[in-house]
């Protein structure tokens, strides 16, 4: 309580409101958790996800359940929080409404005005013990989708039973379910889903009811916000990962700077690794600030390589008020993310590169493409600070006999047929880069067998993305051969002869094709680093500690530059890790 109150008085200085949503798992929550107890719902049931079985609710459990959201509000209430929200679907009240897993022969289960019953009572306990003005809401869906258990009109009539009773202030609408993989992923919209994909169910839902509707699923920009509002479909719109991608939406907006807002694109990252894909800072607030503070003194930042992590490197020495100029080989910005926006369901990571290429427009950093940086074209810049973001090249499998005549998936994408024949799609990462570039491959033509050694194909890849990208994968007509790591490829007339090992047996196993693809992570692109770090007065060495730390890296002796290097050109990582290597070591320099 003192925590919250602290929070709200926080909150309510700056003329806002503050609420918290409550619910109860039920069969959703894993018995493996803090103090190793039986989950519980309304029924006896296997949950899909967590594959764990749950104790049927007694009357007693009812009741103190009940109970126990009551005091849950007051503690709000108490706090100073202005409201509350509880949970519906999927969770222990969605539990009680779903036939799935309600039945119950009780006054809780068979008709629905049974299984709304414990909601009802949660409601009514919630109203007893919080006196009012307390805004009271719930989180529900409007449908399931294909192979629901609760059919829409069921839906409908739960909404009514609800604004019916006069406990509720508000609905927060949304669509699909959240006991399977597929269904999981399609009610957390990634990007593989496009913009706002459930406000078309939950605008014709609101005709069925009187209170104000709020709507929250992958609203990512103002614009859509916008237009959800004024053609009246919601009331109101949240936007919880669009403010993990930038918490400062407010504050630009009411400045005036919206084209600032950092976007978000999608990507999970949140969901998986509790930060965002391209705002490192998020979860790491105690070190990386996400305003930059200026710099006591000015120094000349030269940073070679434009990718997600020389763009972060010279955003943030510029913010710092660093004079910065950035040199690019090729002759557009975006490095790898270029590559990884052609595949399908990941279009929406060149989010990353153009609000990042737009920043350093605001910012007067001066970028030139088309150069080829070496020794003497930094020379020219009179650097203080070089930083190498120079990224990597393919791995190409050298240690494997005879991988030299299969091509890597950058060379797959980049050219201009499908390959013919039986194609072996290599995947020795598990990363989405994998996962998706066969799948965009043999969806468009390719007859592709996807091997790997992991035990599934994207064992890498975050709960949320994974399966639409395999229902994607399926549907491409790939097939998939896991556990097997790839030992040898010789030629065999004009085919290929690909001898495999199982992870598990040791088992030989040979397979033939006309062209092997593999995707096996980079190997950095160092010589311009090797060739500058003798020249430098750190001789390239960072102090990791103090870049961990986010602390100022101390100077080199003499006179000369400093010299670091980032992301895949020290060694292969993903997006994220570029950008957090830049914010480290940028935010304090």
């Amino acid at each position: 309580i003192p925590y919250f109150q602290e929070f709200a008085d926080r909150v309510h200085k700056h003329g806002a409101a503050l609420m918290c949503q409550l619910t109860h798992l039920g069969g959703r929550s894993q018995w493996r958790g803090d103090n190793w107890l039986p989950t519980i719902s309304p029924s006896r049931f296997r949950e899909p996800l967590h594959r764990g079985f749950t104790k049927e609710m007694q009357a007693e459990d009812i009741a103190r359940v009940i109970a126990d959201f009551g005091q849950a509000a007051r503690r709000c209430y108490e706090g100073g929080l202005d409201g509350c929200e509880l949970h519906i679907t999927g969770h222990l009240i969605g539990q009680f409404w779903s036939p799935a897993t309600n039945q119950r022969n009780d006054d809780f289960g068979g008709s629905l005005e049974n299984r709304a019953r414990f909601g009802l009572m949660v409601l009514e306990k919630i109203r007893q013990v919080v006196p009012q003005p307390f805004v009271v809401g719930v989180r529900m869906v409007v449908g399931e989708g294909d192979g629901g258990d609760m059919p829409d009109e069921d839906y409908i009539a739960m909404a009514e039973i609800l604004e019916r009773s006069g406990l509720i202030d508000f609905f927060n609408f949304g669509y699909g379910r959240i006991d399977t993989e597929v269904g999981l992923a399609r009610y957390m919209p990634g990007m593989a889903l496009g913009l706002a994909p459930q406000l078309r169910p939950v605008a014709n839902f609101r005709q069925n009811v009187g209170l104000p509707v709020f709507h929250a699923a992958r609203i990512n920009d103002l614009a859509t916000a916008r237009f959800a509002v004024s053609e009246g479909h919601v009331d109101l719109i949240g936007m919880t990962r669009a403010h993990i991608a930038d918490p400062q939406i407010a504050r630009k907006l009411s400045e005036g700077a919206e084209e600032t807002i950092r976007p978000c694109v999608g990507a999970t990252y949140c969901s998986w690794h509790g930060s965002c894909i391209h705002n490192p800072a998020i979860g790491r607030e105690d070190v990386l600030p996400h305003i930059i503070e200026k710099a006591d003194v000015t120094k000349r930042v030269t940073v070679v390589g434009a990718g997600p992590g020389g763009l972060e490197a010279a955003r943030v020495a510029a913010e710092r008020g660093h004079a910065v100029t950035l040199l690019e080989a090729a002759p557009r910005a975006g490095g790898q993310i270029l590559l990884a926006a052609q595949l399908d369901l990941r279009r929406d990571l060149i989010g990353i590169v153009d609000w990042r290429v737009s920043e350093l427009e605001r910012l007067g950093v001066t970028v030139r493409y088309n150069i080829f940086a070496d020794a003497d074209e930094i020379a020219q810049t009179k650097p203080d600070t070089v930083i190498i973001a120079t990224g990597g090249v393919p791995d190409r499998l050298e240690d494997i006999p005879g991988a030299e005549l299969g091509i890597p998936l950058w060379e797959a994408l980049e050219a201009t047929t499908t390959p013919e024949g039986d194609v072996i799609f290599y995947d020795g990462t598990g990363t989405a880069a994998g996962l998706n570039g066969a799948h965009t491959l043999a969806a468009a033509g390719a007859t592709l067998t996807y091997v790997t050694p992991d035990s599934t194909a994207g064992a890498e890849v975050s709960y949320i993305e994974r399966p639409l990208q395999m229902r994607a994968f399926y549907k491409s007509g790939a097939s998939l051969c896991p556990d097997l790591t790839l030992r040898r490829v010789e030629r065999e007339e004009n085919r290929l002869r690909l001898s495999f090992e199982n992870s598990y047996s040791g088992e030989k196993v040979e397979m033939n094709c006309d062209t092997l693809i593999y995707e096996h992570g980079t190997l950095p692109v160092d010589a311009l680093y090797l060739e500058l770090a003798g020249a430098s007065r750190n001789r390239g060495q960072p102090d990791l500690a103090a870049w961990a730390a986010v602390q100022p890296q101390p100077e080199g002796c003499g006179t000369g530059f400093d010299l670091y290097r980032i992301g895949d050109a020290t060694s292969s990582r993903d997006i994220h890790a570029a950008i957090l290597d830049a914010a480290r070591l940028c935010t304090r320099l």
